[in-house]
């Protein structure tokens, strides 16, 4: 490795602390989260991946797979493959494409199952838009990792056929055509899940990003118009319908005309099944601090992919980052809190490791767009809070959830919906930044 020191816009502090957290994500990455999902996460009996473990990685005997999380975990291994140019991530991703393709895939309504057995027999057939727009970012991810690895052509078109034909078919039975947007709970032969409490009026923030998300990687693998214009059009609609500009925050639920609804518990649904007090308020204006920062970085991620000018969001990222550090960032202890009001101090001070994962990759994104300072003094706190807290280094994973303090509260390594994605994920975005940031050449 070598660093060349001739960016000098950083002082010699934040300098210092910088390439110690880069040693510290290099070593999560490379040395914990890696090795943990490789040696315990692949499921040798009948393919897929395995998910539940305890605090200290012990498997609990996972009960189901979920489309969710065996996506993220193809994902996670395509985009590794990438990285290092590794066969070896390739074949543990390949082997999940198969799995999911032979048991997760209607055959008969297309689409994707929401759950199977550990053999893969269909337990929810529910076409649930979240665990679709994983799919289609998982065999995007895994179209390119095969393109990049020189794989056989036919490999590569099939991945790159099943993302197309998922994003088809939520184009057909999703897309809210009158008022914009997509539905996201609807039954096995796609007919929209019951209202209230089956949440099939329902339209969220949350869906709407990790489409963003699923769609820009669907078109930089395609390069089709069509993926393109329907991305700008999930960008667009995100902006001026679930973000207040004003406040700087991202709204939480809505009804079928983008109406901001009082937030209730969704079925399969992270808040729903988290294993931790899932009541976020009856009230109409809840925000979540980890969507809003992921979604500065999803957006500039989106932005490159389209070509747009380099600054095209940066007025947007600064208002979110700007109401994180306001009301969610945790200035004694480090790291940011799990949700709270639009306008106020927050309410549910606990720490999630999705959320802190996502606020590092946001700060420093913030800083390589915005060049304030206040954003690298945000992401070494938060750094320094996860590394001293979040993760269990002994095992190499991150904890679920833990106090304002660092106190456990919920120790699980894994579960139905924790894998190596947001921790992956963050480590390779932050890795990633750091060396642009200190012109680290890896050699």
């Amino acid at each position: 490795m070598a660093t060349d020191t001739r960016n000098s816009e950083i002082d010699m502090k934040r300098r210092e602390g910088l390439k110690a957290s880069y040693q510290g994500i290099k070593e999560n990455l490379e040395q914990g989260i890696l090795p943990f999902w490789i040696k315990n996460g692949i499921d040798h009996q009948y393919g897929g991946y395995l998910l539940d473990f305890d605090r200290d990685g012990a498997p609990l005997g996972d009960k189901e797979k979920m489309l969710v999380t065996q996506t993220r975990m193809i994902w996670g291994f395509s985009i590794l493959a990438r990285e290092y140019q590794s066969e070896e991530y390739l074949a543990y991703a390949a082997q999940g494409v198969k799995f999911l393709i032979q048991h997760f895939w209607d055959q008969t309504y297309g689409g994707w199952y929401w759950t199977t057995e550990l053999d893969g027999t269909k337990s929810d057939g529910g076409k649930v838009i979240y665990g679709q727009t994983f799919a289609i970012y998982t065999l995007s991810e895994y179209a390119l990792a095969l393109r990049d690895l020189n794989a056989p052509k036919e490999e590569q078109e099939e991945a790159l056929e099943y993302a197309s034909k998922t994003f088809d078919l939520l184009q057909k039975y999703a897309a809210d055509t009158l008022n914009g947007g997509y539905y996201e709970n609807l039954e096995p032969d796609w007919s929209r899940a019951p209202y209230g409490a089956g949440a099939g009026d329902i339209k969220s923030l949350n869906i709407h990003m990790h489409m963003l998300e699923a769609y820009t990687t669907l078109y930089e693998c395609s390069g089709q118009e069509i993926h393109r214009r329907k991305l700008q059009e999930v960008i667009d609609l995100v902006l001026q319908k679930m973000v207040d500009l004003n406040i700087g925050c991202g709204f939480d639920q809505f009804g079928p005309e983008l109406v901001r609804r009082p937030a209730i518990s969704i079925p399969r649904t992270w808040t729903q099944d988290r294993e931790a007090d899932s009541e976020i308020a009856d009230a109409v204006d809840t925000t979540f601090y980890g969507h809003n920062i992921e979604l500065v970085w999803l957006l500039n991620r989106a932005n490159d992919v389209l070509g747009n000018p380099y600054h095209t969001y940066d007025y947007v990222g600064k208002l979110l980052l700007e109401h994180s550090l306001k009301y969610g960032f945790d200035y004694e202890y480090g790291g940011v809190y799990y949700a709270g009001p639009y306008v106020g101090e927050a309410t549910k001070l606990e720490k999630e490791w999705w959320e802190n994962c996502e606020a590092l990759v946001g700060y420093l994104d913030g800083y390589e767009h915005l060049k304030e300072e206040k954003y690298l003094d945000a992401f070494l706190k938060t750094w320094e809070f996860c590394s001293r807290y979040l993760i269990n280094h002994q095992v190499g994973e991150w904890y679920q959830l833990v106090s304002r303090n660092g106190e456990v509260l919920v120790g699980c390594i894994g579960n139905a919906w924790k894998g190596i994605y947001h921790t992956g994920r963050a480590m390779l975005e932050c890795k990633r930044r750091l060396e642009k940031i200190l012109n680290i050449r890896e050699s």
